[in-house]
């Protein structure tokens, strides 16, 4: 696959009851890589799963939140290519495979995401308002994958990329960094600086992520808190004037709702 080397890094914070299925989901990939943990909250729990399944638990002394966590998960790969795999969620069999594919064709590309599925306490969903929403907004970077523009118009309406979904291009980005300014729009933002390099963003159509809602998440938390609403307004100023990017917010924060649980 061009030569292009892939890892695993789980982003762990405490104990999470979902954290052996992610690991199985892992193991279970058609193309194996190597998969490490990474936390800066370490607990006997997250030491012996690490140790009962032979992965390397990288600690991080600095606990700088969600910023931090993820900086230090993206330094501790080894790999050309990395995927920072969040503790509560899952990855079909293939995510692996259809990823390196996707590189193989563009190996001088900025980074690779998949669709995904939301885990409900109800089961499985494939398509709801918010997943149709975003899946329209994803398609024209599948249809252009090197087009700047495209990238940013589409980011210039919302972020319909989910952040576990992606694998970075480590190889040539080695000093990106996750900024510590937002608590929720981390991710977005750094699309939005990342989105302005040269090279593709490849789409792969399939949903091979699962994302799970549940009131425990930091999603669920932003939104009811009201960070992700005044980081999300933040964002649209970046590329609107003001009472553009409130009226785009408007709309966009009624979209949001369905992340939260029922």
């Amino acid at each position: 696959m061009a030569g292009l080397l892939h890892s695993f890094v789980i982003c762990a914070y405490k104990d999470s009851p979902y954290l052996e299925d992610l690991i199985a989901c892992l193991r279970a990939q058609t193309t194996q890589s190597p998969i490490a943990i990474a936390t800066s909250t370490p607990t006997d729990g997250v030491r012996e799963i690490a140790a009962r399944h032979g992965l390397p638990l990288h600690v991080n002394p600095t606990a700088a939140g969600i910023a931090g966590d993820w900086n230090f998960a993206y330094e501790t790969a080894g790999t050309d290519l990395v995927t920072l795999a969040h503790q509560d969620d899952v990855y079909e069999p293939v995510f692996t495979e259809r990823t390196l594919a996707a590189y193989a064709r563009h190996p001088d590309a900025v980074l690779c995401y998949t669709d995904y599925f939301e885990i409900r306490p109800e089961g499985r969903v494939y398509a709801n308002k918010l997943l149709r929403i975003k899946r329209a907004m994803n398609a024209p970077i599948g249809w252009f994958p090197r087009s700047r523009w495209v990238r940013n118009r589409m980011l210039s309406l919302g972020c319909p990329i989910s952040c576990p979904a992606v694998t970075y291009h480590k190889a040539r980005f080695p000093d990106f960094r996750f900024t510590d300014v937002y608590k929720n729009d981390l991710d977005w933002e750094a699309w939005y600086r990342l989105a302005r390099e040269s090279g593709a963003f490849l789409y792969v159509r399939e949903p091979l992520l699962g994302h799970r809602i549940h009131e425990g998440s930091e999603t669920t938390h932003s939104i009811r808190s009201g960070v992700r609403a005044a980081e999300d307004l933040d964002m649209f100023r970046k590329y609107w004037p003001d009472g553009i990017a409130r009226a785009i917010h408007r709309a966009y924060s009624g979209g949001m709702k369905s992340n939260e649980t029922a």
